[in-house]
């Protein structure tokens, strides 16, 4: 162990956009329970090349007693890693734009087309400024939502960009994350869409809390779907 300077991650600051994981190319970073973690200290060189990257500012520099920095352990990791991938990398986290034909016909093996235009969907997966985005009408919809709205995809999906989730099995709060995704984005309108189950609540509450922690005034709306599958006025 040695005197050195290596980054510290504030778990309270962190919101899990998992911005940092990427910018760490020795891999000294990775996810735990939806925060940034510095998983090794001789992967970490204490260059910081994930300090700006981070959009919360939770990522800083100290001086603290640590291995060294081990160069040849990094190297072997990143072939190990480079040896597992995916020929486009993993599908769980590659975040894309979905183009939609505006009247786009079904494909043979369905029978109604999608209307998701980007991935992922999931609220801790997508990465806080991917450039859809930009100009965006956000849904930010409890997962059980589309399986009780039958007609979800035209009605809630299309045309917007969809983040799904589930407060009651997800651990922690969406509010920072869903925050960071309006403040650094031209988010143009926001609709939430929860079940009536009380559950629910806490989508809702991150979601519009996070719109008033943005300091943005957007127009925005809460629809509730009943479990029966009705929307509830």
């Amino acid at each position: 162990m040695i005197m050195r300077r290596i980054i510290e991650i504030d778990e309270e600051k962190c919101n899990g956009c998992g911005i940092c994981v990427d910018a760490c190319h020795e891999g000294a970073i990775g996810m735990v329970d939806g925060k940034a973690k510095l998983l090794r200290d001789d992967y970490c060189d204490g260059l910081g090349d994930c300090l700006p990257t981070c959009p919360t500012g939770a990522i800083t520099f100290v001086e603290r007693e640590a291995l060294p920095f081990d160069e040849e352990a990094v190297k072997a990791n990143q072939a190990r890693i480079q040896a597992q991938k995916l020929p486009c990398g993993c599908p769980g986290t590659q975040s894309k734009t979905l183009k939609r034909a505006e009247q786009a016909p079904a494909r043979e093996n369905t029978d109604v087309p999608s209307m998701l235009n980007q991935w992922p969907v999931q609220i801790k997966l997508v990465p806080v400024n991917a450039p859809y985005f930009d100009g965006a009408h956000l849904l930010v919809a409890a997962d059980c939502t589309a399986f009780a709205y039958g007609d979800f995809h035209n009605k809630f999906i299309k045309n917007r960009i969809t983040l799904i989730g589930c407060p009651k099995l997800d651990s922690g709060d969406y509010a920072e994350k869903l925050t960071a995704i309006i403040k650094n984005n031209n988010i143009m309108s926001l609709t939430v869409v929860r079940m009536e189950v009380p559950c629910c609540g806490g989508l809702e509450h991150a979601a519009t809390r996070a719109l008033k922690d943005s300091g943005k005034f957007i127009p925005w709306q809460v629809v509730t779907i009943s479990t029966s599958g009705e929307i509830l006025e």
